[in-house]
């Protein structure tokens, strides 16, 4: 049965593995560059190492002090880097460049959250966001502009898709964030932690993603541990396996109701895998961590998901969960305040009811926290981020016609 469009993904996108050939084609058909240089930033230290080796013929360390001058000390002129001869400067100048996204706009919040907007092509653009707590600082870094799935409590998805970012793009947020927070690698840390949780699905980009994730982890990157660079996703389950697989960090899933029914209509993406699909995956990628835990995001809408039943639901779903990686504690619940935003039909549920909601499951031993709101003052918080978006999918008009119309998602 085909849902509604307003409420519904364009399975379309997905195949059996999660992505078909026109979105990842659509994720490589960015604007052309201005030269045909190849941009450093696309590079993890393995691809940097044999670009020095195979297109420059030099020595593959050489790779390791471009990378430092990039990531620890934000040196993107190759003449500044002083360590390289003359003559390697020179071949770098002609076969490669260091170019950065554009920060179009600032915007702190009275909290010391910060927002960026960040340009990815002349019609495009994504935002990133610095939160900052104590003794830590996560960077919420974006993967696609615009989301291909239509969660309807989600105010990225109002503005539809346009495409999959470049390794350039990803770790390029994370780049402009440290140099404009003053971040050195190993010294002086303000960024401790990256969540990608920003606008889009990570893991229909996947290789992009991958790539970026590495650079972030790397001694010669933002040396960042494994357990504190964290993937989040809706439950793309053919890729969960294949992250495990080939990468190394924290997964976070994006549940949102412990029953299929209800998840569907939330999450459309239920309805390629359901619940006990998704779940199983999970299993196999904690039990491939050696006892990692799987953290289960949990956004609380007002008479939607809130409810005494939809506490106990969830409970059953996470022992259940606990026993099969046979770990206490594998599965932790981090319940999300949902954050409104123009149009939306949803409202946040009261205090008194997450609270509630949160007690239940901690006296049915779930581990269980409650993620408290930032920026919500400059729209910075959990399923506020906007960018903007040349939409490919007509979602964006199709919500603004529903917004004229008295409507909403």
């Amino acid at each position: 049965m085909t849902a509604p469009r307003d409420t519904a993904i364009d399975i379309a996108l997905l195949d059996a593995e999660g992505v078909r050939p026109q979105v990842a084609a659509a994720g490589a058909a960015i604007a052309p560059a201005p030269d045909a240089r190849t941009n450093i930033f696309d590079l993890d230290r393995t691809g940097l190492e044999d670009f020095f080796e195979q297109k420059l013929g030099e020595k593959r360390y050489r790779a390791h002090q471009v990378m430092k001058w990039i990531h620890h000390r934000y040196v993107t002129d190759f003449d500044q880097m002083t360590d390289l001869g003359k003559a390697l400067r020179a071949k770098l100048h002609e076969h490669a460049v260091v170019r950065a996204p554009e920060v179009l706009l600032e915007k702190p919040s009275a909290d010391g959250t910060i927002k960026w907007l960040i340009g990815m092509d002349p019609k495009n653009a994504i935002e990133a966001v610095y939160i900052p707590d104590k003794g830590r600082g996560t960077l919420c870094v974006s993967s696609q502009v615009g989301c291909a799935l239509n969660c309807s409590f989600c105010s990225t998805a109002t503005q539809g898709f346009n495409r999959n970012l470049t390794t350039s793009e990803v770790i390029g947020q994370v780049w402009v964030a440290a140099r404009q927070l003053g971040n050195l690698p190993h010294q002086r840390r303000r960024l401790t932690n990256v969540v990608m949780m920003g606008m889009g699905e990570p893991l229909m980009n996947f290789d992009n993603v991958v790539r970026a994730m590495n650079i972030m982890r790397d001694d010669l990157g933002y040396g960042l541990a494994n357990k504190r660079v964290t993937l989040s996703t809706s439950g793309l389950v053919p890729q969960i396996d294949r992250l495990g697989e080939v990468c190394d960090v924290s997964l976070a899933v994006s549940l949102h109701a412990p029953v299929d029914e209800l998840r569907t209509e939330l999450v459309p993406l239920n309805r390629k895998y359901p619940i006990e699909m998704l779940m199983e995956a999970c299993v196999r990628y904690a039990l491939r961590k050696k006892g990692a835990s799987v953290t289960f995001e949990y956004t609380l809408m007002k008479g939607v998901n809130d409810q005494p039943q939809h506490a106990r639901e969830l409970a059953r779903l996470m022992r259940r969960f606990d026993n099969a990686v046979q770990m206490k504690d594998a599965a932790k619940v981090n319940l999300i305040p949902f954050n409104p935003f123009p149009g939306t039909r949803y409202e946040r549920s009261p205090e008194e009811d997450i609270r509630a909601f949160q007690k239940l499951l901690q006296e049915a031993r779930v581990l269980t926290t409650v993620r408290r709101t930032r920026g919500d003052d400059i729209d910075a918080a959990c399923g506020q981020l906007k960018g903007q978006v040349m939409d490919r999918t007509r979602r964006q008009s199709e919500f603004r016609k529903r917004l004229a119309a008295g409507g909403g998602t």
